[in-house]
């Protein structure tokens, strides 16, 4: 079984304590080998300055730091990456706020997972990948470029920049292992 990426539907408004109490869960009961992120898409929110340029909205919090004001991509849904098991299903769909998974017909259907596509342009909205950087990729890893110019070819990891959540790929060109900078939601690790 794979990990994917599954939306569930929340009470609106109660998207981030279906987070936090999602992911208190899965540590309490021991499955977080099955549930491993738990993600509310979010926006940066953002205002045009008389000159045309784009700034973000500014809010005050209660300790009187600013920070920018973020707005639900998509109120009343949160993302979760787990491994479909009895178990973890049971757990997600019996959290308090979730009101069931998008992609089920009911009746004990189990959910059908978003495609790599879809959650690869939500999570690279947010400046995020697929991939988990820290327990995914190493200096090494073989991979698969699934976007962009170089799609279909593979490649190996040559280095890594996991601020800017880039990477450095070796890629066979014309006979020459060649580096090509892509964004981490460009490629898929190959089995």
């Amino acid at each position: 079984m794979e990990k994917l990426w599954y939306v569930v539907n929340t009470y609106s408004g109660h998207e981030d304590k279906v987070m936090e109490k999602l992911t208190a869960r899965a540590e309490s009961m021991g499955f977080q080998d099955y549930i491993f992120r738990v993600i509310v898409p979010k926006e940066v929110e953002l205002f045009r300055q008389p000159d045309g340029s784009m700034q973000p909205k500014m809010v005050k919090q209660k300790d009187g730091t600013m920070k920018p004001k973020e707005k639900n991509m998509f109120p009343g849904y949160v993302l979760v990456e787990m491994i479909m098991t009895d178990e973890a299903w049971y757990i997600v769909r019996n959290t308090p706020g979730v009101t069931g998974f998008i992609g089920s017909s009911g009746k004990g259907a189990k959910p059908t997972a978003l495609m790599p596509q879809e959650i690869d342009k939500i999570l690279a909205n947010m400046g995020m990948s697929r991939l988990d950087a820290d327990k995914e990729l190493e200096v090494g890893t073989k991979v698969q470029i699934v976007d962009g110019p170089f799609n279909g070819m593979s490649g190996v990891i040559d280095s890594i920049d996991k601020d800017a959540a880039r990477l450095n790929v070796l890629v066979d060109l014309f006979g020459q292992e060649t580096p090509v900078e892509l964004e981490m939601f460009q490629v898929s690790i190959q089995d």
